[in-house]
C-alpha cells in the first residue's frame, strides 16, 4: 500500500512545481524541464497501471489457490469420515471374536448336559392331522421334507396354496382313510437329481410338528418318498441350535 502511495505523492509534487513555474514567463529552459516532467508523470502512470495489472493477476491466483485448499480440506475430511468407519468396523469384527471365543471345557460340558439328544430315528406328530410317523434324522441333508403323494397346488386368496397326502410308510391304510393336509407355499425349490437331466420344481410348505418336548414349526420340501423307508426326514435346519443327534441310539426321545 505505501509503494502505490509512494508515486502519487511524487507526481503531486511535480505536479505543483510545475504549475508553479507555469505562473512564470515560458523559456526554453522552462519548457524542457515541463516536458520532462509531462514525461516522467506519462511513466509513473505506466508503472502504477502495470503494478495494478500484476497486483489483480496475483489475487486471482490467490482467489484460485484458496478454491484448491478449500476441495482438498473436503476431501481430507471424507477420507478421515472412511477411516473412522473402518476403523469402527474393526474394532466391532474385533468384539464379536471376542463374543465368540470358545467355551471353557466347564462350561461345554455344561452345554450338552442341557442340550436335547435325538436318536437317529424318532417318531414325530404332524400337528395338522394328528397322526404320528417315524422320521429319520438326518444331519447330511440340509432341508427337512415328507412323502407327499397326491399332491395339488391351487391358488387362495391371490397366494399359491398346495394339499396333499402324507403316506405313512410303516402302516398299510387304505388312500381313502388318508387325510388331506392342506398349507400355503411358502417357496418352491429346484432340485436336480443324479439321473434326470432338468430340475424338478418342489413346493416348501410350514407345518407345525411335535417330538418328544420339541414343538416346532419346520419347512417342508414336498416330494414322493414312497421309494425311502421314512415318511419324513429332518434335516440341520431343523436340528441347529435345537438339539445333537447320536447316529448309536434311536427312538430316545419317542417311543417305538
Amino acid at each position: 500500500m505505501i509503494q502505490r502511495i509512494l508515486p502519487l505523492v511524487a507526481v503531486l509534487s511535480l505536479s505543483g512545481c510545475a504549475l508553479t513555474q507555469q505562473a512564470q514567463p515560458l523559456t526554453s529552459d522552462n519548457s524542457e524541464t515541463v516536458a520532462a516532467i509531462k514525461s516522467m508523470e506519462t511513466n509513473l502512470n505506466t508503472r502504477l497501471d502495470t503494478m495494478e495489472g500484476k497486483i489483480e493477476t496475483q489475487n486471482e491466483y490467490i482467489s484460485t489457490l484458496e478454491k484448491e485448499l478449500s476441495n482438498v480440506s473436503e476431501e481430507l475430511s471424507i477420507v478421515r469420515s472412511e477411516q473412522t468407519k473402518i476403523q469402527n468396523s474393526i474394532r466391532s469384527a474385533t468384539s464379536k471374536k471376542k463374543r465368540l471365543a470358545p467355551l471353557p471345557i466347564s462350561m461345554q460340558s455344561q452345554v450338552l448336559k442341557d442340550t436335547i439328544v435325538l436318536g437317529a430315528i424318532e417318531n414325530v406328530e404332524i400337528a395338522d392331522i394328528k397322526q404320528a410317523f417315524t422320521a429319520r434324522i438326518d444331519t447330511g441333508a440340509t432341508t427337512s421334507s415328507l412323502n407327499a403323494v397326491d399332491l395339488q397346488e391351487f391358488e387362495r386368496n391371490g397366494s399359491q396354496w398346495v394339499r396333499f397326502h402324507l403316506v405313512n410308510q410303516d402302516v398299510k391304510a387304505d388312500d381313502g382313510k388318508l387325510e388331506w393336509i392342506t398349507a400355503p407355499v411358502i417357496r418352491n425349490v429346484k432340485i436336480r437329481q443324479a439321473t434326470a437331466d432338468d430340475a424338478e420344481r418342489r413346493p416348501v410348505v410350514e407345518l407345525w410338528i411335535k417330538l418328544g418336548a420339541i414343538h416346532e414349526k419346520v419347512q417342508f420340501t414336498l416330494a414322493d418318498r414312497s421309494h425311502m423307508t421314512h415318511s419324513v426326514l429332518l434335516g440341520r435346519e431343523f436340528i441347529q441350535d435345537i438339539a445333537v443327534v447320536d447316529v448309536s441310539k434311536e427312538f430316545v426321545q419317542s417311543k417305538k
